[in-house]
């Protein structure tokens, strides 16, 4: 039963970052940009989208220190978007990076609502955790203010252009920082959706 629940949690994990950068790559193709979409990535085909490192090097292991007792992460290949084709300039690229994080958060907030109030049987209670968990998770990671993470985009697309000399310095140092952020931040993230979990399916998420 635990081989299946780590096999699930990986599925699950991977199919949470393929949604959320064909969530991107829609956005991008509604606002005028066919990149996306003429890369064949606005696919749920998972071979579209694996990373070596981010799907299967960092999966690996997270998995091994943790022993299969704490959670997994990762990450898949973004989604090319060209921003320059947005018939939206102004806020395109705000649209395009917050779509995102903000489809993680609905398919989370949908499978912790089940939870809540469906009478799920132990192993589909099990399933929408990991789901409803994971979604919370990858929304809240990519809301950090890192490149090439959405919440980077996020901030310098509502900040004055006078603060873009910041920009330069987060693209600059963007892998020690991400990297930084991966091995000494996630508990934090976790920490978030394991809250955020508990608030709307009124149960506590145990790894």
């Amino acid at each position: 039963m635990e081989g299946l629940i780590i096999l699930f949690t990986l599925i699950v994990l991977l199919f949470s970052i393929m949604i959320h950068e064909i969530a991107h790559g829609s956005v991008a193709y509604y606002l005028g940009d066919p990149t996306a979409k003429d890369s064949g990535r606005l696919t749920l085909n998972p071979l579209k989208h694996l990373d070596p490192f981010g799907s299967v090097l960092l999966p690996l292991i997270l998995f091994l220190i943790s022993a299969g007792k704490g959670p997994i992460f990762g990450w898949t290949k973004p989604v090319p978007v060209n921003p320059y084709n947005f018939r939206d300039q102004k806020w395109g690229t705000l649209k395009v990076s917050i779509s995102g994080p903000l489809t993680n958060f609905l398919i989370a907030v949908f499978f912790s609502l089940a939870v809540r109030f469906l009478p799920l049987n132990i192993s589909f209670l099990t399933l929408f955790s990991i789901i409803a968990f994971y979604n919370f998770a990858w929304g809240i990671f990519n809301l950090v203010p890192v490149p090439p993470l959405d919440g980077y985009h996020i901030l310098f697309s509502l900040l004055p252009e006078r603060l873009s000399r910041f920009k330069s310095f987060f693209q600059q140092y963007s892998l020690i920082l991400l990297l930084i952020f991966i091995f000494f931040g996630l508990r934090l993230i976790f920490l978030g959706a394991v809250i955020l979990y508990s608030l709307t399916s009124g149960q506590l998420f145990v790894f």
